[in-house]
Order: structure tokens, then C-alpha cells, then sequence
């Protein structure tokens, strides 16, 4: 198996240049859906997050990650506490996953908070996708709905470009028409392909 930690900041176009892998042959891994998995109805941690953040995350039974996000990116100590939760949850979904795959696959993992939460697995190739935050805030603001404040809580929320850039093997600039972006992407994966032959060879 040939393992890319596909990382970058938000809304700066991980999603887009993963999907392209994929329809290339990639197997695309989502961190996010893990991470969601990790939370799931009657989980033990789901458990422990009523424990921490109480009923107002709740509607009924079911968690309202809208009004705990707005929680968890106004207080970096209860993020921090939530993170505890999830991360090690879905180092272990991840791992499950990696394990069942065929051993020629060419693996996608798309994980946002890679520098953050000190993913350790041992990726052949780690990739950031990078765009200026005006960029950033402009697109969270039309794609997600969120105001501006929101969009910069959660840009600041995260690993600077610097931190990214020192952790990765490559970086795509997603400041650009998204055209040449794919493009980008593309040139890159075609350069994988060859990598992971010379690796399965050795």
C-alpha cells in the first residue's frame, strides 16, 4: 500500500483535489467521516462528550455538531478536551481501514488536522493544499454560511501554512482558477503512480 496524508487548511480545496485522485484510482480515506463515526449514537464517545459539554450540544439524543462547533471554536480548552476524545478514535478507525485494503492500493487519507492532531502513520508521501486566508474566508463565508468571526475562529483554530508546509512532501496552490488546480493535481498524481511502482518493486 502507498499512504498520501492529503492535509491543508480549511476550505482550502483538500476535498477537491482528493476527489480528483480518486477518479483517478485512488482509494479516498476521510478523516472528517471518522471522525463522525467516532461520535456515533451510543458510542463511548459520544458518551464522555454529554459528560464534558452537557445537554446544550444535544437535541434530544442526538449530538447538534452545529452548536458544538460553535462551542468548541469559542474555547480552545474545551476544542482541546473534544479533540482528546476524537483523535485517538479515529487513529484507530484509520489504521482498521488501511488494514483492509489490498495491499497494491494507492491510499488517499484526507486528514485536515494532520500537523494538529500529530498523525503518525507512516505516510510514503504527505501533500498540503494551501490558499491565502482572504481566500479561505471568502469561501467559508459563501459556501458554508459562516460569518466572517466563525470563518476566522476556525482558520485560527488551526496549523499555520508555515507548519503544514514543514510537515509536507508537497504542496498544491489552490489560488488559482480551479482548472489549473486539477491540473496541478494530476501533474502530482501521475508523479505518485511512479513512486508507489518503484516502491511496491523494492
Amino acid at each position: 500500500m502507498y499512504l498520501i496524508g492529503l492535509t491543508g487548511g480549511i476550505a482550502a480545496g483538500k476535498s477537491t483535489v482528493a476527489k480528483e485522485w480518486a477518479s483517478l484510482g485512488g482509494i479516498e480515506i476521510d478523516a472528517d467521516e471518522l471522525a463522525r463515526e467516532a461520535l456515533a449514537d451510543n458510542s463511548e464517545e459520544l458518551s464522555k462528550v454529554k459528560e464534558i459539554f452537557g445537554d446544550e450540544v444535544f437535541d434530544g439524543k442526538t449530538l447538534d455538531r452545529k452548536a458544538l462547533a460553535q462551542v468548541i471554536f469559542g474555547d480552545p480548552e474545551k476544542r482541546i478536551a473534544l479533540e482528546s476524545i476524537v483523535h485517538p478514535k479515529v487513529k484507530q478507525l484509520a489504521k482498521q481501514r488501511f488494514s483492509e485494503l489490498p495491499a497494491d492500493s494507492i491510499v488517499i487519507y484526507n486528514v485536515p488536522l494532520l500537523v494538529e492532531a500529530s498523525v503518525d502513520n507512516d505516510f510514503d508521501l504527505v501533500v498540503t493544499v494551501e490558499a491565502p486566508r482572504d481566500k479561505q474566508i471568502e469561501r467559508l463565508v459563501k459556501h458554508r454560511g459562516l460569518t466572517e468571526e466563525q470563518a476566522t475562529l476556525r482558520i485560527d483554530s488551526q496549523a499555520t501554512p508555515a507548519q503544514r508546509a514543514n510537515a509536507a512532501d508537497e504542496i498544491l496552490n489552490s489560488n488559482q482558477p480551479i482548472e489549473a488546480l486539477l491540473k496541478d493535481a494530476r501533474q502530482l498524481w501521475s508523479k505518485i503512480e511512479r513512486l508507489a511502482e518503484t516502491n511496491a518493486s523494492n
